[in-house]
């Protein structure tokens, strides 16, 4: 074989340096210690070092131990693999220079010299940094969505997964919330899709504010997003952020120079309790949405047993409604409004109501969201508009009516017409018709509206402003409209008769406002006498509520309109009482090894009135069962034969809607730690708790105290 000659040495290093020099790739080499002995010129210059810097400097300082993807199982470092003398092959790792960040893969073998002592590395690299910024940009189009740069559906349901199952194997809690946007289509549908995504960017930027590093944000699809809030399962702290993302998402947007107002409803489930695996706990939190969008929108709920019926009937509300009409199901019901000063029928408020052939009366709570969801509100709107302007053809001349318009059916250019066909076909006098126009109709072309309310007006009829206040109301609105009545809601009322309430206050001031423009108020919910002397003192117009009547079907209004006698009297409490709910329902009360069946008869934060257990001395210590896992624990206060009154240890909290649940629930760890498969909550877990334990004698009597015969003993 014939030896190298100097040339092709010569040739060999050339043909390296323009390898270097090319930028294809450089080369390094290290002593037995570890340190640089050797780097390529144009590597040092890419980092802007020196050699000098880099020469003698342990090789594995160069770089971090980062990797590329924290997903991934993570390589084995290179300090590790220096120290072990093992080849590095196609090695990724992070180089660290000044502010930039660089990306290079090395490969490299050890070097033994004749005696067999290590005597370094000698290796290769090269510049990977675009290869990484590339793939990178491609994980994230996978796993973000590229319009909110929020987690996409891919994202959230893998994260979601992985964290149930390592929280299972911790015995950890995780939450989950849903939440839609109420009113976005109308926000497309009136400024456009380029419109509407400017509108899910704000949306994101809000809910980014207030939920910070507490969780991670996706949207699923559409208005529809998702939070995962890791080691959370007090529903108090749970309530409180529902209610800030609702009140935050609710404020008003200003796009391309206009002005909308949407809102949100959220659910809530907590892993384990509401479900062990991510399909279980997300149809869990899509159940507690449904339940929130279905009790007025711009809620919360948590999820509780009893919403897996409300979910078969919301389906079976979707499939019965698109009929109603032609069945001839929806009626018109009618609340009185009466004047302050003379309780006298002024007006009446038209009510949809929905009588199903074989399930009876359906909430409007139930039916009016889902009519929405559906688009068919514009279909029973126009229904109700036309039977309503028949109806009032049969009453006394001055008494006047208004009907609700929903934001959807205003949004329709020929709303206007469709008033003018209803009141042409019935013949009644236009004054006498008024429409209640909530605010979100506001959303989009204010020119519009305006015109649209010019139209209406040109026609004759009167218009109202409902629920003043509720939104994030802008006195350009009463500027602008021509509205005759501003409506104070309810929520004003109630608890304005409190001495640490500013409610009333509010009142107050709504009604001067409306009086400096000339218009007349009717404050809405009444329902105590104290209230109603309170809202006559502040100068309402018109007042509305149970206190003088419920809505009533137009046969029994009739009844009231022969006796000539149109004044109604004041029938309801004295006061009002925020805190205790009327409750009958049955419950457990637990007392030592064993459970009682008691009736639940008036529930507060504080205590509750508990029926059916018998002589029950004062001072003794119970724990109520309020199910799903709901244990509170309370001291007889007051007893009396079979009624007892109890205080709480712990205060109830909101549920979202009208009533109240406890902060934490029966741990299905603890149940499982008892002996029970592990499973999400059923609503006797205290009896999945405790197995077959209670052999003591029991040491007070049941009564049932539904039987009639008992209540009277």
């Amino acid at each position: 074989m014939c030896p190298i000659q100097e040339s092709d040495t010569r040739r060999r290093i050339e043909l390296l340096d323009s390898f270097e020099q090319a930028g294809l790739g450089w080369f390094w080499a290290t002593d037995s210690f570890g340190r640089v002995i050797y780097l390529s010129q144009s590597a040092t210059a890419s980092l802007e070092v020196d050699q000098s810097e880099v020469l003698g400097k342990p090789f594995s300082d160069l770089f971090s131990a980062d990797t590329d993807n924290d997903d991934e199982k993570p390589e084995r470092p290179l300090a590790f693999l220096l120290g072990a003398r093992n080849s590095i092959v196609q090695l990724t790792v992070k180089v660290l220079s000044g502010k930039s960040e660089f990306w290079w893969e090395i490969a490299g073998k050890p070097q033994y010299d004749e005696q067999g002592d290590f005597s370094g590395y000698r290796g290769s690299a090269k510049d990977i940094s675009a290869t990484i910024d590339t793939r990178r940009d491609a994980e994230r189009l996978s796993q973000f969505d590229s319009l909110t740069g929020l987690a996409n559906r891919h994202r959230m349901t893998k994260r979601l997964e992985k964290t149930l199952e390592a929280y299972r194997n911790s015995k950890r809690s995780c939450a989950l919330m849903m939440l839609d946007l109420d009113r976005f289509k109308q926000v497309n549908d009136t400024l456009g899709h380029p419109a509407g995504d400017e509108l899910l960017q704000q949306v994101s930027a809000r809910l980014k504010t207030i939920v910070e590093k507490r969780g991670e944000i996706g949207r699923i699809g559409g208005d529809e997003f998702q939070i995962l809030l890791p080691d959370i399962d007090d529903r108090g702290v749970l309530g409180e952020l529902g209610q800030r993302l609702i009140q935050m998402v609710s404020q008003p947007y200003s796009i391309n120079g206009a002005r909308a107002i949407i809102g949100t409803s959220v659910g809530i489930a907590i892993a384990p309790y509401d479900g062990l695996d991510a399909e279980e706990l997300v149809k869990a939190a899509d159940m507690a949405l449904y339940a929130a969008k279905a009790g007025g929108r711009g809620q919360h709920r948590f999820y509780h047993s009893d919403l897996k019926d409300g979910a078969k009937q919301r389906r079976r509300i979707e499939e019965d409604l698109r009929d109603a009409v032609a069945a001839e199901e929806l009626e018109m019901h009618y609340q009185p409004i009466v004047d302050a000063k003379t309780h006298q029928v002024a007006c009446l408020e038209a009510l949809m109501r929905w009588n199903h052939e074989e399930r009876g009366w359906v909430s409007p709570g139930a039916f009016i969201p889902v009519a929405e969801d559906l688009g068919i509100i514009v279909e029973m709107g126009e229904w109700a508009l036309n039977q309503v302007c028949r109806d009032v053809c049969g009453w006394p001349g001055d008494v006047k009516c208004a009907v609700n318009v929903s934001a959807v059916q205003f949004a329709r250019d020929d709303f206007p017409e469709i008033v003018a066909r209803a009141l042409q076909s019935s013949g009644v006098n236009p004054g006498r018709i008024e429409l209640e126009i909530t605010e979100s109709v506001f959303v989009g072309d204010l020119e519009r509206t305006i015109r649209i309310f010019t139209e209406l007006k040109a026609l004759g009829v009167r218009l109202s402003l409902d629920d003043f206040g509720t939104g994030y109301s802008s006195l350009s609105y009463l500027r602008d409209a021509p509205f005759d009545k501003i409506k104070i809601d309810q929520s004003f009322v109630r608890g304005s008769t409190e001495a640490d309430n500013n409610n009333s206050q509010l009142v107050g001031a709504i009604v001067s406002l409306a009086g400096a423009l000339k218009m007349v108020t009717v404050a809405e919910g009444v329902e105590t006498k104290d209230e109603l002397k309170l809202v006559k003192k502040l100068g309402a117009t018109y007042i509305q509520g149970r206190i003088f009547s419920w809505a009533i079907n137009n046969a029994e209004l009739h009844e009231k309109f022969d006796t000539g006698d149109l004044k109604y009297e004041p029938k309801g409490p004295e006061k009002y009482r925020a805190e205790r709910r009327t409750e009958f329902r049955r419950v457990g009360v637990i007392h030592e090894d064993h459970r009682y069946n008691v009736m639940l008869r008036n529930l507060s934060k504080s205590g509750a009135k508990i029926e059916g257990l018998l002589d029950v001395p004062i001072g003794t210590d119970l724990v109520l069962d309020l199910g799903d896992g709901q244990l509170v624990v309370a001291v007889v206060r007051r007893s009396n034969g079979f009624s007892q009154g109890v205080k709480f240890e712990n205060q109830l909290i909101s549920d979202g809607a009208d009533g109240l649940c406890t902060r934490h629930r029966v741990s299905p760890y603890q149940i499982e730690a008892a002996g029970q498969p592990l499973q999400a909550l059923t609503n006797d877990a205290y009896s999945q708790l405790m197995g077959n334990q209670g052999q003591t004698t029991k040491m007070f009597a049941e009564v049932d105290i539904t039987n009639p015969q008992n209540r009277q003993k």
